[in-house]
């Protein structure tokens, strides 16, 4: 992740993302924060980001669109509560990634059936490889 933009535009995906349900859970709240967190940005910024509009960038490279939608799809189970619509937004954003269908399918699953709702980067790297193939 290079610009100060592109990390602004990839917490608004995900407070959109966390949204999708109606609400914003506590855990979902603090999982984001960590993500802000990592991504050099300070509480009273993020916190900004809940009230304002910006353009979301594309991601163009491989790696980071992975990276984001496992991301999502942490955030998604982070809040213990699955929701339909949820699932349904996670495929729509996956597949407007350009990821494919069976990969974002594949992920979801190993990270469902996942005692610790989470898989090894080498795996995700690995299920999307694989399709590419």
């Amino acid at each position: 992740m290079e610009t100060k933009i592109q990390k602004m535009s990839l917490l608004l995906n995900m407070i959109a993302f966390a949204i999708v349900d109606g609400k914003l859970h506590k855990k979902e709240y603090l999982f984001l924060l960590m993500i802000a967190t990592e991504l050099g940005i300070d509480k009273k910024e993020f916190n900004e980001l809940f009230h304002q509009e910006m353009d979301c960038k594309i991601i163009k490279n491989d790696f980071d669109r992975i990276l984001q939608f496992y991301r999502l799809a942490l955030l998604m189970h982070s809040d213990s509560i699955l929701h339909e619509s949820e699932i349904i937004k996670i495929h729509e954003i996956g597949l407007k990634m350009n990821l494919s269908p069976f990969a974002i399918k594949r992920v979801l699953k190993a990270i469902e059936d996942s005692p610790t709702k989470t898989i090894s980067p080498n795996y995700l790297i690995k299920i999307f490889q694989e399709q590419l193939n």
